[in-house]
C-alpha cells in the first residue's frame, strides 16, 4: 500500500501524521517492510528519526527507487503547499492520499479553495487534526464544512497533545513518549490506521 500525505497549509501534523502511519504499518501482522519517504525540503521526518531509531527505513526522493524494492508499504510526505497540478499527479501514484487540516479557519479557508478540484479525487481523505477536545463545537462545525463541499473526511479524528512534543524531540513515536497521555494519543493513529485498512481491503 501507499500512502501519500500532502497538505495546503503548514503546522497541522502533516509529519507527525506520516511517521506514525508508518509505526502503525510496521507493526501489523508479519512485521511487514515499511519505507517513509521524506520529501519536504524541511526534512522534518528525517530529523525526527536521526534523534532516536525507526523500525523502518526513511530516505528522501533520490533514494526511493532503490529503497522502496520490496517494501509492502510506502508512505511518503510530500513537500507542503502542493500545487492542483502536483495534487493529481501524487494521487495518481498513491492508493490513498490523505489531506490533514487543523479546524482553525486559516486551515480549512485552504482546503475550501481547492475542494472543487479534490472532490474529483476518488482516493482523496481530509483528516482532521489538532484537535481540541475542549472546542466541540469548531470540530463539529469543521467536519460539517467539510461535508458540505463534498470531500470525504476521515471517522477519526486525531486530538492534539504535548505529548507528540515530546516524541519529537526524543525521536520517537507518541507511544514511547512518556508522556502522561501519550497511549491516549496513540490510539488515534492505531484508529487511523484501521479505517485505512478498511478502505484499501
Amino acid at each position: 500500500m501507499i500512502i501519500s500525505l500532502c497538505s495546503f497549509k503548514g503546522g497541522v501534523a502533516k509529519t507527525t501524521t506520516a511517521i506514525h502511519l508508518a509505526f502503525y504499518l510496521s507493526q501489523k501482522k508479519g512485521k511487514p517492510k515499511t519505507l517513509l519517504i521524506d520529501g519536504d525540503p524541511n526534512k522534518s521526518a528525517t530529523k525526527w528519526g536521526n534523534r532516536g531509531q525507526f523500525p523502518f527505513k526513511v530516505c528522501d526522493y533520490s533514494g526511493a527507487a532503490k529503497h522502496s524494492q520490496g517494501s509492502d508499504h510506502i508512505v511518503i510526505d510530500t513537500q507542503a503547499r502542493p500545487t492542483l497540478e502536483e495534487i493529481s499527479t501524487i494521487a495518481e501514484g498513491c492508493d490513498i492520499l490523505v489531506l490533514p487540516t487543523s479546524p482553525n479557519a486559516m486551515a480549512m479557508e485552504a482546503i475550501y479553495q481547492t475542494a472543487a478540484a479534490l472532490e474529483t479525487l476518488d482516493n482523496c481523505r481530509v483528516l482532521l487534526t489538532l484537535c481540541d477536545v475542549r472546542k466541540k463545537r469548531t470540530i463539529a462545525d469543521a467536519r460539517s464544512n467539510i461535508t458540505e463541499k463534498g470531500l470525504t473526511l476521515f471517522k477519526t479524528q486525531i486530538r492534539t497533545y504535548t505529548a507528540y512534543e515530546k516524541a519529537a524531540l526524543q525521536g520517537v513515536p507518541v507511544y514511547d513518549s512518556g508522556d502522561p497521555n501519550a497511549k491516549i494519543a496513540w490510539s488515534d493513529y492505531k484508529k487511523l490506521g484501521k479505517e485505512i485498512d478498511k478502505y484499501h481491503a
